[in-house]
């Protein structure tokens, strides 16, 4: 079952309290106080593990809770420490602050333990109070209180490339064509109702991440379909593939004009983020009728494309209907970085975008690498 959100009260452990005690001892006459210290409260630190893709482990329980610190007890021994507290959550997941809406952790990196809630420290026992003028102290500090936070934890998937597009365009036979993902494949909609990722391997040292998103529909961004739930996990793609169906019912120039509508209602960032476009099922017709109307297509958004046939690189792959846009016009904001027809079932240019989208990868790391170093 695919989880990516759930609601939990954490606390951490309280203090165990100090203890009042003093010396006994055949042959002692005055032993004076000895109480320990009471051990402190557990806390509460999240993993990260890239084993786990879901928040599933998390479905259902309602309470995570720290052990409490145990009561001090004499001849100076401290109360043991209460047992921590460890969630583990896959990578990309938020702990959100339930009142306030603000994300508190953001964890990302594998391995991580990030310390989350810290538990109450534990009482000082009536050793700690010896006096020259209260030599028989008879009270001991109690533990501090825990902390409990109600969080909404979300999980948002971290992949390279985001695949778009509306239901049933191609995007999970794509994705089960270029990578390791096996997704359920069929011809109705909403096949996929669930995100699904796929490594997809360029060279013996170089690959990709892909992220399969459950369908979009006009009035996704309000809470229509499936779109508005999983929207979330192309927050953090770094690239965009918009998957238009070129034998659909509806038009290209509307699938895509409505797909940027809802990414720019859902998100500013996903707004400007670089995207290609790849038009999907160009085996469904002729080469001339699918040319004739990709070109349409292009001319309808404001391209002008350039027809070329040539070989990508190094790599056996062939761009036989392959769009290079003009260098002016990949300056402007909104403009794909290539449009590339493809055919998923007869394996029409899935080697040439495989490699161009790593590419394009490529291209959006040295772009991060270059904004850090500033």
């Amino acid at each position: 079952m695919f989880v990516d959100s759930v609601e939990l009260i954490i606390s951490s452990g309280k203090g165990g309290a100090g203890c009042v005690s003093f010396w006994t001892e055949k042959f002692v006459m005055q032993g004076g106080p000895d109480g320990g210290d009471g051990g402190k409260g557990g806390n509460v630190y999240f993993k990260v593990d890239n084993n786990t893709d879901t928040l599933s482990n998390l479905r259902g329980r309602n309470q995570v809770k720290a052990g409490n610190g145990r009561q001090g007890e004499g001849r100076k021994c401290y109360g043991k420490k209460g047992e921590d507290a460890i969630i583990v959550v896959p990578p990309g997941t938020q702990v959100i602050d339930k009142e306030s809406g603000k994300v508190l952790l953001d964890l990302m990196e594998h391995n991580s333990k990030v310390l989350f809630l810290e538990g109450g420290k534990g009482g000082l026992g009536n050793l700690h109070f010896k006096s020259s003028t209260n030599q028989r102290p008879t009270y001991a500090q109690p533990g501090l209180p825990a902390t409990t936070k109600e969080v909404r934890l979300e999980m948002k998937l971290i992949a390279d490339v985001g695949l778009v597009g509306f239901p049933n365009v191609g995007k999970s036979t794509l994705i089960s064509t270029v990578s390791n993902a096996r997704p359920e494949i069929a011809n109705y909609e909403f096949t996929t109702l669930t995100p699904k990722l796929g490594v997809v391997p360029v060279n013996e040292y170089d690959s990709y991440l892909m992220a399969d998103i459950p369908g979009i529909i006009e009035g996704a961004s309000d809470g229509r379909g499936l779109g508005l739930d999983f929207l979330k996990h192309i927050e953090r793609t770094k690239t965009l593939l918009f998957m238009i169906d070129i034998s659909n019912y509806r038009e290209m120039k509307y699938q895509y004009e409505i797909l940027r509508k809802e990414l720019e209602s859902y998100s500013s960032t996903l707004a400007v983020r670089e995207f290609a476009i790849a038009i999907t099922k160009a085996d469904t017709m002729s080469a001339q009728e699918a040319n004739e109307k990709i070109e349409i297509f292009l001319e309808d958004i404001g391209l002008k494309a350039n027809r070329i046939m040539k070989k990508y690189k190094a790599n056996e792959a062939y761009l036989s209907w392959h769009y290079e846009l003009d260098f002016d016009d990949v300056l402007q904001e909104n403009t794909p970085l290539f449009v590339l027809p493809i055919s998923s079932a007869i394996h029409l240019n899935t080697e040439a975008i495989r490699y161009a989208l790593n590419d394009l990868v490529r291209r959006a790391k040295k772009s991060d690498s270059c904004v850090e170093s500033l």
